[in-house]
């Protein structure tokens, strides 16, 4: 079976970035915890919310590389002579990672009620028609 790809196309031209974008998402294997949501709040903006009870704002940080928002939280556990009986809240550390379309920002990120908010929105480019003028070809090569 042969793996299409997005250069197999010849209309698509310069979208090998987007196919990069999508095999390194598949790759990042994150995993179910912390759950999370992605909300539309208006037409160019967009909420991620993560469930991060137990985090304090100093166990999270929220940086953006190479078009990707990476939250990672890493919580202490101070109080080593507790004895649980049941441990059902889980203690660990984490790392969500979420792809950015070009034009995406991070805006402000906030916590509430145990959730971590991360605002984005997404720029509108200006629609430009461009006019290309054709030269003659003298016979040079």
């Amino acid at each position: 079976m042969t793996k299409l790809t997005l250069g197999s196309y010849p209309y698509l031209l310069g979208f090998d970035q987007l196919e990069r974008l999508v095999e390194r998402t598949a790759k990042s294997g994150n995993e179910g915890y912390p759950p999370f949501n992605i909300e539309q709040s208006s037409d160019h903006s967009f909420r991620i919310t993560l469930a991060v009870a137990g985090f304090a704002e100093g166990d999270l940080s929220i940086t953006v590389e190479d078009r990707q928002l990476n939250v990672r939280g890493n919580q202490q556990d101070v109080d080593d002579e507790r004895v649980f009986l049941h441990r059902g809240i889980a203690a660990r550390q984490f790392q969500k990672s979420f792809v950015l379309a070009e034009g995406v920002e991070v805006g402000a990120a906030s916590m509430e009620n145990g959730l971590l908010h991360v605002d984005l929105t997404r720029s509108v480019p200006d629609k430009i028609v461009q006019t290309i003028k054709i030269n003659k070809n003298r016979g040079q090569t």
